[in-house]
């Protein structure tokens, strides 16, 4: 994992698709884009003094006759970091990247398959320190106009790869707080099979508010990581 040159120019946050290109049920969330920071969507730790570690995520969104959902993936559990962790296709950027969309989106097709052409890239959300990783993480949003089959590429990183449904991950019965014995306190998603939590629970929550998926739901509800885990 290196560094990758496009950490050296800021990168647009915002809208990357002009709206006569995005799918009706996403211009809200692409819209919303335009004027956010990082705490819309995780806590915020600002990074070490020095050159911090750049990479990108792809959040992407399929439309399927049942409705529209996300791509999410299950880390293999003999990974030396996040083992066993949901997550979104993503990772360090590349010298050769040209920026967050490009890091992602090659990212996405080595752990997933993705097809990089299958993508229009739609926004680019405000980057995001990661403590635990050390990497500076830029969100990049993405609409699967063409999607095609997906399946771990590389069993020794990705263990699973599910299509899961927005209006699951909205629904407030899957939905609830968790707690690390660091002291940690933050938002967990209960999908078939996998328990999203950590950053990427806390992205999920805010792409979920911002596009307007968002329903009540009981964050009262706090369970202590080790048994939500089991109950997946």
């Amino acid at each position: 994992m290196t560094g990758g040159h496009w950490r050296d120019r800021p990168a647009q946050v915002g809208p990357l698709a002009p709206p006569e290109d995005v799918p009706e049920w996403l211009r809200d969330l692409v819209a919303a884009t335009a004027s956010l920071d990082a705490t819309a969507f995780t806590r915020v730790t600002p990074p070490p003094v020095g050159v911090p570690r750049p990479a990108a995520v792809l959040i992407l969104f399929g439309d399927r006759p049942d409705g529209p959902d996300v791509l999410l993936l299950r880390r293999a559990e003999t990974l030396p970091a996040h083992p066993g962790q949901v997550a979104f296709p993503g990772g360090a950027a590349e010298a050769a990247d040209t920026g967050p969309v490009d890091t992602a989106l090659r990212e996405a097709a080595e752990e997933t398959g993705v097809v990089p052409e299958s993508v229009l890239p739609l926004a680019l959300l405000p980057e995001v320190y990661v403590p635990v990783s050390r990497f500076v993480v830029s969100p990049v949003l993405g609409y699967w106009h063409t999607p095609g089959p997906v399946a771990p590429v590389d069993p020794g990183e990705t263990a699973a790869v599910a299509r899961v449904p927005i209006a699951h991950l909205a629904d407030p019965a899957n939905r609830f707080r968790v707690r690390h014995s660091s002291g940690y306190v933050g938002p967990a998603f209960a999908a078939p099979g996998m328990l999203v939590w950590g950053f990427t629970a806390g992205l999920l929550s805010g792409v979920l508010t911002l596009g307007g998926w968002e329903r009540p739901w009981d964050e009262t509800d706090v369970r202590d990581l080790h048994v939500a885990l089991r109950m997946t």
